[in-house]
Formats: C-alpha cells, structure tokens, sequence
C-alpha cells in the first residue's frame, strides 16, 4: 500500500498556496480571537469522569463515506447534551470531508474545548485554527520534523491555543518538548491506516508523567477504555464508533453511561 501520510501531506501542500494567495496571514492577524475565550483541553479532560472526545467525521481514508450528510449543526450540540468532555472536529476536505466552516459552526454551538484536526505543516494553519475557534490543535510527529514540531507548538501557544502531540511509535518520543500539553498515542498506522489499540498500552508507559495522555482511533467498546483509564489515560478521541450509527449522539450518551456504571 502506497503511504498514505505522504499523499495527504503532498495534497495539503498544494491547498495551502492556494489558500495563502486567496486569504493572507496579515488578514488572519486581523480576524484573532481574543485568547481569553479559550477552554482548556487538557484540564477538562483532567477533571472528566469519561474522557471522551467525540469526533465530527464524515469520512476517511481507509473507509471513504461513513456520513456523508451530517451536519456540524445537528451533531455538534447533541455530542455536547450527550456528554462529550471534548469535540474534534476535521477540517480536511479531500480526505475526511471535513472544512473549517464546520469548525466555526462548532465553536458557535459548543462550550466545550474545540480540537482542530488536520494535518498541520504551516503557521499559516495554526492562524486559521485560531481564527475559525479552536482551543487546541493537532501536531502529529510522523508528519514533522523535530524542528518544526517545536516551532509550531510555540507558535500554537503564542496565539493562545494548547498542542495535542500524536505519536504512534517510540522513536517519535523526540518530539515532546516544553510546549506539548496532551500527548495522543494513535493506534492507527498513517502510512498503512492499519489499527492496534494495543499500541496505547505498549507506548504509554514510555511517555514523562508529565505529559497528560490520551488515545486515538480505533476504540469503540467500554471495557477498553476502562483498562486504558486503568493505564493512566484521561482522554479517548472517538471518531467512527458513534458517527458509522444513524445517531450518533445518542450512541455517545449510551457509552458514556455505561462507562460510569
């Protein structure tokens, strides 16, 4: 299987010249929102019960469609009556179907902390991210340079936003620095899309108590998030496991009661 992370990474490359010549960072500077609105991503997931970070996601790569009509207007205050402690939304169009407008929409809707999900190369993508309102945004190690991982989680915390690392193997360690505020361990290869939750447990242990811990993909029953609770997660980034159903908010409030059962 070709690499997917280099397709996407080559694809958002293009997006972002043609988004740069049609909306300059001078006119983002503008459009700053003031920091002080923000919500703390890791401190909600600290004090949450569940740890659930429900994704709004139309689509991926290795599924293509999984709801290709859901609207961030429906689902989006639903997630958070449902019990979300989180949301992460995609803004990838080609490959998740996502936009920023959907994360605009979000921030209309949602008091909660708002994770910007996309495949972040460029300050140009940390002043959108601002702008459109997140609180957080997504840096992923396999997509970076060390260099550039500390460059643009300095960048994020300058305009007020926390960084969520995703790491998927121990030679990705490397890229914690003092600006990371939650480290993402994603079960999901992004050069095969192949899934192991396994990998949460075998590379948490590895990561500096300091660092507040979460896992991403690939989760989708009770028990699992329960030992990964046990292995000192505080935080579980939930995608297709709620939105692959006709409602997924109501999937999401029937999980989170049973994991506080």
């Amino acid at each position: 299987m070709d690499n997917i992370l280099e397709k996407i990474i080559g694809v958002k490359k293009q997006e972002l010249a043609q988004q740069k010549g049609n909306v300059n960072v001078a006119t983002l500077e503008r459009l700053l929102r003031d920091p002080l609105s923000r919500h703390s991503f890791r401190q909600s997931l600290a004090d949450s019960p569940t740890g659930i970070i429900a994704e709004f996601k139309r689509k991926s790569p290795s599924r293509g469609w999984i709801f290709r009509d859901a609207k961030a207007e429906h689902i989006v205050p639903a997630y958070v009556d449902a019990g979300a402690t989180a949301l992460s939304i995609l803004t990838d169009e080609q490959f998740f179907g996502g936009s920023l407008i959907d994360l605009k929409t979000a921030r209309q809707l949602a008091d909660i902390p708002l994770l910007r999900k996309d495949f972040i190369i460029d300050e140009y993508q940390l002043y959108q991210a601002q702008v459109f309102g997140a609180d957080v945004v997504l840096l992923i190690a396999a997509a970076l340079s060390l260099a550039q991982t500390k460059e643009l989680a300095a960048k994020a915390h300058e305009l007020g936003m926390e960084v969520l690392l995703e790491i998927h193997s121990e030679n990705e360690l490397g890229h914690l620095n003092e600006y990371v505020d939650v480290v993402g361990i994603n079960n999901r290869n992004l050069a095969t899309f192949h899934t192991d939750t396994q990998i949460s447990f075998t590379l948490g242990e590895k990561i500096p108590c300091e660092f507040l811990k979460i896992s991403e993909s690939g989760i989708s029953d009770v028990d699992t998030v329960k030992a990964l609770r046990q292995a000192g997660f505080r935080g579980f980034l939930m995608g297709e496991n709620f939105m692959k159903t006709d409602n997924p908010a109501q999937t999401l409030a029937v999980f989170c009661k049973q994991l506080q059962e």
